[in-house]
């Protein structure tokens, strides 16, 4: 690949694209369908396919409407009701809604307790335990699928970061390192390659991060990013043989501005930002030696 082609795909990196077929748009899109059944499953007085002494009313059939997204748009199958009709919950927040799901169900976690929230969070009213249960088993399996798929050969950049937050293990809650890897691959598009929980950050975990990325399809990574942990450097060297490590440069202006007095931060933070804007080395120096401006 030449120079050009990287500079493309690094463009593409920075406008955030996230191809079709991203995992975690898959997600939100089956845990906004499964509200929408629960919803309209209330409202018939009876589940799906089942037959109850309280119906009021039965499915017929679905009309299939687009959602936009953070994460990009998604098709969704409305169910239709013989009578009354049905209106799902995000057609007046959905804004609120679909970063909720996407948090709530997927981000922080799938218990069950986090499940009954969500729904009456977004107004799904009288949802039952079985209910609950079934939609966390099923959510358990869709998470389990996306830290498991294959992955492909070559991802040319690869950006990777850790975070602590509390995890519940064995009845007990305890801080965890949440291990998360971005990939870029050939055309550009970026998509999580995984998110693995590990007990520390260390260099020993970071190499375990990334032979399971190995065995998941991973062969070749030219470009590592991450903050400057001496771990995350070390199983680098030793692991994605041939990858050269890049500073993070969002890491590194916090590094920087940590040694700047609180009231100079702001005018020097935008100078740091004018730097990093250039699109060559000597406008970079030539950025960098202009006085920082009040």
């Amino acid at each position: 690949m030449t120079k050009t082609h990287y500079k493309a795909l690094l463009e593409k990196v920075l406008l955030g694209f996230l191809t079709a077929d991203d995992p975690v748009q898959a997600v939100l899109e089956w845990a906004v369908h499964q509200m929408m059944l629960i919803e309209a499953e209330n409202k018939v007085g009876a589940e799906k396919g089942k037959h109850s002494k309280d119906r009021k009313t039965h499915f017929s059939g679905v009309r299939v409407r687009l959602m936009d997204t953070r994460l990009g748009t998604i098709y969704l199958y409305i169910p239709k009701l013989r009578k009354g009709g049905y209106v799902p919950f995000f057609v007046t927040e959905r804004k609120r809604s679909e970063m909720a799901l996407a948090q709530e169900a997927f981000i922080n976690g799938v218990s069950t307790r986090r499940i009954e929230r969500l729904a009456r969070a977004l107004g799904v009213e009288n949802i039952s335990a079985s209910q609950v249960s079934e939609i966390n088993k099923e959510l358990e399996g869709q998470v389990q699928l996306f830290r498991t798929r294959p992955l492909e050969e070559e991802y040319p950049f690869l950006m990777i970061d850790a975070h602590y937050d509390k995890v519940c293990v064995e009845d007990r809650v305890m801080a965890l390192a949440l291990m998360i890897s971005h990939g870029v691959n050939n055309i550009g598009i970026r998509e999580i390659l995984a998110v693995e929980p590990m007990f520390d950050e260390s260099e020993d975990s970071w190499r375990a991060f990334f032979q399971k990325l190995k065995k998941r399809g991973l062969r070749r990574v030219n470009l590592c990013i991450s903050d400057a942990h001496a771990g995350i450097k070390a199983a680098v060297k030793k692991e994605l043989l041939g990858a050269s490590w890049q500073r993070c440069k969002v890491h590194f202006m916090r590094n920087i501005l940590a040694k700047v007095p609180h009231k100079e931060k702001r005018c020097f933070a935008a100078h740091l930002k004018q730097i990093w804007l250039q699109p060559d080395k000597k406008s970079a120096q030539r950025a960098t030696a202009q006085p920082v401006q009040d």
